[in-house]
């Protein structure tokens, strides 16, 4: 009796957990490689650091201010994807379309002439950390491409789509890794 209980237990406890996450797409590949020759950092955190309650589910849930460096001269447009590669490479944020001289994007903006394409959670947009509570921290992948070409993409452009096309124009990446629990 006991045995069969255990599998009963476990299903109902995924059913109350996953759900939570979202209603979007999560991606069936890992992030696109390319070589790492840009600097992605955040005025609000450092890498490995935690992420500030403002910019998760438990706060304000505004994206968070990322500063941008060594963008090579021949990109012609910049893709940022966030995810949490601790649930599945669940997509946090996609921007396209930011242009290649950008330097900042500001905290709960994006740069003008860019696009958000939808996140995880079934919406366009910044959607903050919310890992399930007393997990241990998720780690939140902020990988920003240069690309070769415009990807072409519109904001109805799934996380696959997105993958794809930038795995096939990329040609730098920074990569800025940090952390949050509840």
């Amino acid at each position: 009796m006991l045995l069969r209980a255990i599998p009963i237990a476990v299903a109902l406890a995924a059913g109350v957990v996953l759900p939570s996450c979202g209603g979007g797409d999560t991606p069936e590949s890992e992030l696109p490689s390319a070589p790492e020759s840009m600097r992605v950092t955040s005025p609000a955190f450092d890498e490995g650091q935690t992420i500030p309650k403002r910019f998760t589910c438990d706060g304000e849930e505004v994206s968070p201010p990322l500063a941008f460096g060594d963008v090579p001269p021949r990109a012609r447009e910049l893709a940022l994807v966030v995810e949490d590669p601790d649930a599945d490479r669940f997509v946090h944020w996609s921007v396209l379309r930011i242009p290649p001289d950008t330097a900042l994007i500001s905290e709960g903006g994006v740069p003008k002439g860019s696009i958000e394409t939808e996140n995880s959670f079934g919406d366009r947009g910044w959607g903050g950390p919310c890992p399930p509570e007393d997990d241990n921290p998720h780690r939140y992948v902020f990988a920003l491409y240069a690309l070769a070409r415009p990807l072409g993409l519109d904001e109805d452009a799934s996380v696959d789509d997105v993958r794809t096309a930038i795995g096939d124009a990329a040609i730098a990446r920074g990569r800025l890794t940090a952390e949050y629990g509840r």
